[in-house]
């Protein structure tokens, strides 16, 4: 009788010990899931999360980041590169590479052979997001980091192709869409669409970029290379808007008048046929001043060229790029704080900070995302502005599937 009393008393005391231990682990599960799901603004990879009606969200400072593409040193990275770190930190939407280092007047800068330049693409989006924009200038002619003499595919340059038929563009362009896509780029900063109206304009016609004088077929040529282009899933930026044809100086060099050479109709007319081809994926803009349109602001900085002419009367509705933003023609004019709030409130979705002008500066995208967090904060720029532009740029990531 004692020995069944003690067991029963056992296994009285066993049960609540088995009690007691499940009580615990329920409390250590729901506090380490507190401490997972309790993320801040440090947090150094950034990934969406869902919000009780099931739309995804991200902070301001997240968004932000999407809104930047970012030039870098290297040919190679790894976990502890700085632009590694910095895409993971600020979310940073994109990086563009160079063969050349202006800054340093030497090769490379990213750029060396086939196998490497995959290898660097391959790495950055391992290291980073498999969404970041990978980001090129492949005009063809003078104007293509990819270069034959580093081994890579020779292109005709846009004047060369508009020699000839619009459907020979695309067989031409073809060949560098496949290029593209096999080095793992996402993003060209192409095709010009610039009208050849000043044959010695010593950015556009001198170097052969334009692909013709005659608006109709540069708009002919443009869609060709476009559709090459999306047959490999290659977003483009058709540039430079509102026209760089007419100009008389290089906007690399400091700001550009064309108040008296601009030709409107025309120069506005492959932008607006290629819209209402719906075949633009992102428009660039021009560091360019026209006093008759805006007296005050080049076209990038511009809420007339950009929201009264491109989205009001043109009808476009994507993903607005800046031209670089460290080029001449916006930092000998305008401050750093001062362009980039002026570029968003003007219309920019996406702004390029190539890092390859003048000079380098290892910590720009800290000083561009603070610039802009510190704007909104201030009442500068309306969050609903960052909150536009990173829809946009969400929803052409998601139409090319990146």
């Amino acid at each position: 009788m004692r020995l069944k009393k003690y067991m029963k008393i056992l296994l009285v005391l066993s049960l609540c010990s088995l009690f007691l231990l499940s009580l615990l682990f329920s409390s250590c599960k729901k506090e380490k899931l507190a401490k997972i799901t309790d993320t801040t603004n440090e947090e150094a990879t950034v990934k969406e999360t869902s919000t009780s009606t099931g739309q995804s969200t991200l902070t301001l400072e997240q968004m932000i980041g999407q809104m930047i593409i970012v030039g870098f040193r290297g040919t190679e990275v790894d976990s502890s590169s700085k632009i590694v770190q910095d895409i993971n930190k600020y979310n940073i939407g994109g990086v563009i590479l160079f063969d050349y280092d202006v800054p340093l007047e030497s090769f490379p800068r990213n750029i060396l052979t086939p196998e490497q330049t995959e290898k660097l693409t391959k790495d950055l989006k391992k290291l980073t997001r498999s969404d970041l924009l990978v980001t090129i200038d492949a005009e063809g002619g003078y104007v293509n980091r990819l270069k034959p003499e580093y081994g890579f595919i020779q292109i005709k340059s846009a004047a060369k192709m508009g020699e000839g038929r619009p459907e020979d563009t695309y067989l031409e362009a073809l060949k560098l869409g496949m290029e593209l896509n096999s080095l793992r780029f996402n993003l060209n900063l192409a095709p010009v669409v610039d009208v050849n109206i000043n044959k010695n304009n010593p950015v556009i016609g001198e170097l052969k970029r334009s692909f013709s004088d005659d608006p109709i077929k540069v708009y002919q040529h443009a869609g060709f290379f476009i559709d090459a282009m999306h047959k490999y899933n290659i977003i483009t930026a058709i540039k430079h808007f509102p026209g760089h044809g007419s100009s008389t100086e290089d906007s690399h060099l400091g700001l550009t008048n064309v108040t008296h050479t601009y030709n409107e109709e025309t120069e506005l007319l492959p932008f607006k046929k290629l819209i209402e081809s719906s075949k633009t994926d992102i428009i660039m803009t021009a560091h360019i001043m026209n006093t008759n349109i805006d007296p005050e602001n080049p076209a990038t900085l511009s809420s007339i060229f950009l929201k009264d002419i491109l989205r009001d009367r043109l009808g476009y509705e994507g993903v607005i790029v800046s031209d670089d933003m460290q080029m001449k023609a916006i930092t000998t004019h305008f401050g750093f704080e001062e362009a980039i709030i002026r570029a968003i409130n003007a219309g920019c979705n996406l702004l390029i900070f190539s890092n390859n002008g003048s000079e380098y500066d290892e910590d720009i995208t800290r000083k561009a995302v603070e610039t802009i967090k510190t704007a909104v904060n201030e009442g500068k720029i309306t969050e609903d502005k960052i909150r536009d532009s990173y829809n946009k740029i969400k929803k052409l990531k998601e139409k090319f599937g990146i």
